[in-house]
């Protein structure tokens, strides 16, 4: 018997940090029963480079890595995506396209640690790059336990 695999798009207002990492972490975590994306509603051209660094520092592939926009899933030919899960509440907010097969979606809300203050005035700091990724992370996890139970 063959394994379902799932697809899931992690969506975020930049694509940027936070989607980028829920990707990264299911693609390896979850590579048995998911296919990860990630897309942003205004997608900023670049990938956070604090988020790369902690992703490669863990071992997780970060050759994908692109800022993109979500309207790359909304095709006509994209992959028929079966949860997409936004990561911020900005996004949450937003005017959404309307997914083919109408997929389960959730709110995450996991800060933004681009915007984190402190030491840094421009909230670059990589200090909050681990929070997230680990708030990303048990999620991811809880989601994949979830897969193997219905098997």
């Amino acid at each position: 018997m063959s394994e379902r695999i799932y697809n899931v798009l992690f969506l975020c207002t930049g694509n940027t940090a936070r989607s980028i990492l829920a990707e990264s972490i299911l693609r390896k975590d979850g590579r048995r029963n998911f296919r990860a994306f990630s897309a942003g509603s205004q997608p900023k051209g670049t990938v956070n480079p604090y988020a790369l660094q902690l992703l490669e520092t863990l071992s997780f592939d970060t050759g994908f890595a692109r800022s993109k926009s979500w309207d790359e899933f909304a095709a006509p030919d994209a992959p028929e995506m079966n949860f997409v899960f936004t990561v911020c509440d900005s996004t949450a907010n937003e005017a959404c396209p309307i997914w083919p097969c109408h997929p389960m979606t959730a709110l995450w809300a996991i800060p933004d640690p681009a915007k984190a203050h402190g030491t840094d005035a421009e909230g670059t700091s990589p200090s909050p790059m681990p929070f997230a990724c680990s708030a990303i992370a048990s999620r991811c996890s809880s989601i994949c336990r979830w897969a193997r139970s219905t098997i």
